[in-house]
């Protein structure tokens, strides 16, 4: 601490008027907020690996010429164990979007912009910041390689898949670890020039009074694919991101990463990008088997249970991956009884179970490639109401007969309450009151069920039309929640047209075919 003090008074020349040190995360590092007596801070930072703090100063510089939005160095000590760096502030992207993590996934409009810019800034990073860089910089290694993926491999089979004492044929499964480690460090591609930020996650972003990102802690990055930190982003176990938000956000690294480079085809892309979220599924489960299981630290093992349900959706893909003995593995290990009935909330607040990997799903705009279960080969337009009960059941205009008729009025209604009585069921505090209420979602559990059964057998038998209607007393909270929910739900998993109607609110949407 006294060096750290000594470089700020070569850098500033005063001592610090306050100093206070900033809580850090995983690293052996200390960080310090140093201020002067005009209220201006910088950070000081104390490190004890002359190789990984060589790695964040070379790369830090490297950006700055770069012109990336990370922070710049100030000034270093001659061992480069203690550095001055700009003071980004306090607000990292994870605290901001604290809400919509502890609302289960339920992510307000704000914080998912702040995950957008967030998501588009990415490719910035990756791409112009592999330019003109020396990897020989980078800590520990300069490239992702084969070695590293096995490491991480046998990290998860030693750390956590023996520790549950599941039997398997090591010698078959060293061999898929071979072949997967081969496939995820072959890519024509995204194995270029590219920045592998490696340690990419929410607390790793500082935004700024504007709400845009900075980025910090890149000190063991190397060259690799860009596919890796997508997913190690968008598949964080606690993150919570809901099946829809995912899938946006890999729509706005797909088109923002055109920007700056060759893209592959949308099919090819995500079929790397589910590679990857695989590869980065056991390797978080390897490090929260060692934390938790072997270290006892509660914060791993409660991580354990989110990280499962990742793998249980990828599975709902397991022929995309040609690895036999590793999707056997896995499969039981979902399977097995301390890990069954496990939903996350996110799933939950998303309206469904997510039982495939529709986050991979192309955009419209980009062609037909999905990896959904079911693909819609009929012309069938599902017709979504809600309505008042005080005003009528809704007409069905096909001359088929009407459909389904679900009443939510057993369900608790926002619309006593003052606060609630002049918004709807898509205004995010009344999604919010009946998603912390929980009876909406038990009541579309049965609903989604029902529906899922009826849609599919449709697109079977050639059907053109079906209609769903949601009713309540005013025809404005419980059923137009339900109403949307329902609609959403059935366009992301079938694909098929879906036409919305709130009848008592005169809004009406179409959700196009996919």
């Amino acid at each position: 601490m006294h060096k750290l003090l000594e470089l700020y008074k070569q850098w500033n020349g005063a001592e610090p008027a306050n100093v206070q040190q900033i809580p850090g995360g995983g690293s052996n590092r200390t960080y310090f907020r140093l201020t002067d007596k005009d209220g201006q801070s910088v950070v000081g930072v104390v490190g004890t690996s002359r190789d990984e703090d060589h790695a964040f100063i070379y790369l830090t510089k490297h950006f700055n010429r770069r012109k990336l939005p990370v922070p710049k160095i100030l000034a270093a000590s001659d061992d480069q164990l203690r550095y001055l760096q700009t003071d980004l502030g306090s607000m990292s992207l994870f605290d901001a979007i604290r809400g919509g993590r502890e609302a289960g996934g339920r992510y307000t409009l704000k914080e998912q912009e702040l995950l957008r810019r967030t998501i588009r800034e990415l490719p910035n990073v990756q791409i112009r910041g592999a330019r003109e860089l020396d990897f020989s910089n980078c800590y520990p290694q300069a490239e992702f390689d084969v070695d590293s993926v096995l490491f991480d491999l046998n990290y998860f089979k030693y750390c956590f898949l023996k520790a549950t004492e599941l039997d398997f044929h090591e010698l078959k499964l060293e061999a898929d670890f071979r072949l997967l480690a081969k496939d995820l460090t072959n890519d024509t591609y995204a194995m270029g020039d590219c920045f592998l930020y490696r340690d990419f996650q929410a607390r790793n972003v500082m935004l700024d009074h504007d709400g845009n990102p900075w980025f910090i802690d890149y000190q063991g990055g190397r060259k690799g694919p860009y596919y890796y930190d997508l997913a190690s982003f968008l598949w964080q176990a606690s993150a919570r991101y809901p099946h829809k938000l995912r899938r946006e956000l890999v729509y706005e690294y797909y088109n923002s990463l055109k920007n700056y480079s060759e893209v592959p085809p949308v099919r090819h892309f995500v079929n790397r990008l589910s590679l990857f979220v695989l590869f980065r599924t056991l390797q978080v489960l390897g490090a929260y088997g060692f934390r938790g299981y072997f270290e006892q630290k509660k914060h791993f093992i409660e991580s354990i249970p989110p990280a499962i349900q990742n793998l249980r959706e990828l599975l709902g893909v397991s022929t995309i991956f040609p690895y036999p003995c590793l999707m056997d593995v896995l499969k039981r290990l979902t399977e097995l009884p301390q890990f069954q009935q496990i939903e996350t909330v996110a799933s939950r607040a998303d309206g469904y179970k997510t039982t495939d990997l529709n986050p991979y799903k192309a955009h419209p705009q980009d062609g037909p490639a999905t990896f959904s279960k079911y693909d819609a080969q009929g012309p069938l337009v599902v017709r979504v109401f809600s309505f008042s009960y005080g005003k009528g059941i809704p007409q069905d205009e096909s001359g088929n007969g009407g459909g389904y008729v679900f009443d939510c009025r057993s369900t608790h209604n926002p619309g006593r309450y003052e606060p609630y009585k002049k918004l709807t069921g898509l205004d995010e505090p009344v999604i919010r009151f009946l998603e912390d209420d929980g009876e909406i979602l038990t009541f579309l559990d049965s609903v989604y069920k029902l529906a899922d059964a009826h849609v599919r057998r449709y697109i079977q038998r050639g059907f053109t039309s079906l209609m769903f209607c949601f009713g309540c007393t005013g025809g404005q909270h419980r059923s137009v929640y339900s109403a949307q929910h329902l609609a959403e739900h059935i366009h992301e998993k079938f694909g098929v047209e879906v036409r919305i109607e709130h009848r008592e609110q005169h809004i009406s949407q179409t959700l196009e075919r996919l």
